[in-house]
């Protein structure tokens, strides 16, 4: 009977260390990150936050210990990527920030597959009421002095200029615009806080008075100044670039030329880390975001659902509304792990 009852202990803890192997091996499946330390990073873009957090999401997911946003400009933000003081940014955008990724180390020193987020579009905007009644079309039209001045917020008789902030990228590209289409003496590039910047340009444009601003898709300004409807683009008389982009045709595929090329946002990452992680490689190259959906988060954030909670519930639901999407990422990722 001792034997008997033995036999069953020896038996049963058999089974039991076979019922508790095999979740370990289906952990270690599902979960190829585990242990492994992330550390993303964005630029002071508030809006750059969603996408972001959707791939920390999916990488917690898979396992993961991702640290919270450091933010960081783009420069220094990809000499951190190169150098392993970060591990990816969400919103590097291709080719605006070409010469920041070179810089870095390039291919050698970074991971860059795959588009996050494509046909992205910047350029200058003005009112469609001034547009209308001057026949404004084109930015190089300001060279006159009378149209500079309808533009001009501080009597100094100059436009102004909502711009871009210092270390986006593009503020390097509407100062060579100014210099290569005659501007310096007739437009002010305002600099500062953009999100302040375009808030009062917002204002003025609802009381009626003209307004000239540098704004991108997607984000939520076109979709509270409504290019066609509310705004127009203006167009560059030519192709001017800075730096190794100097010699592009910016024109878009039907002709118009905003003096911008259109980019696509990628997932840029530290390459010593995706090539020790093919789980991270792999979905760093699968995921895509549609603009409408960047926008459409951005616009809501723009009406006040900007607090952590706020973008966290967005991207709660953005799983929820595309959950078969969601899942065949990280099982794509899983089995590039294996």
């Amino acid at each position: 009977m001792q034997k008997r009852n033995f036999l069953k202990q020896i038996l049963g803890g058999a089974a039991l260390v076979l019922a508790t192997a095999v979740p370990v091996h289906a952990v270690a499946a599902e979960m190829p990150g585990k242990g492994v330390k992330v550390q993303p990073i964005k630029s002071s873009i508030a809006e750059e936050t969603f996408q972001t957090e959707l791939v920390m999401r999916a990488l917690t997911d898979l396992g993961y210990e991702v640290a919270p946003i450091k933010e960081i400009e783009y420069a220094a933000g990809h000499i951190a990527l190169g150098n392993g003081d970060a591990t990816f940014m969400a919103d590097h955008w291709n080719p605006l920030h070409v010469d920041f990724y070179e810089k870095a180390g390039g291919d050698a020193k970074l991971y860059r597959e795959g588009v996050y987020s494509g046909g992205a579009l910047q350029g200058y905007l003005i009112d469609k009421a001034t547009a209308d009644k001057y026949k404004i079309t084109s930015i190089d039209q300001l060279k006159d002095p009378k149209i500079a001045k309808l533009f001009d917020t501080d009597g100094d008789g100059k436009a102004d200029l909502a711009g871009c902030n210092p270390g986006w990228g593009c503020e390097k590209v509407i100062e060579h615009h100014l210099d290569a289409y005659g501007l310096r003496d007739r437009i002010t590039h305002k600099q500062g806080s953009y999100a302040a910047i375009i808030a009062d340009t917002i204002a003025r444009e609802k009381q009626g008075e003209s307004v000239l601003y540098y704004t991108w898709t997607p984000y939520w300004v076109s979709g509270v100044l409504v290019p066609g409807k509310d705004v127009t683009w203006l167009k560059v008389p030519f192709s001017a670039l800075p730096g190794e982009r100097k010699d592009v045709d910016t024109s878009l595929p039907d002709g118009s030329n905003y003096g911008f090329q259109a980019n696509n946002q990628h997932i840029v990452a530290n390459r010593a880390f995706t090539d020790a992680n093919p789980a991270a490689a792999k979905l760093f190259a699968i995921m895509k975001l549609s603009n409408n959906d960047i926008s459409a988060q951005n616009k809501r954030m723009r009406d006040g659902e900007n607090k952590a909670a706020d973008i966290t519930r967005h991207v709660d639901a953005w799983v929820k509304g595309h959950a078969d999407t969601y899942k065949s990422w990280l099982d794509q990722a899983r089995a590039a792990a294996k």
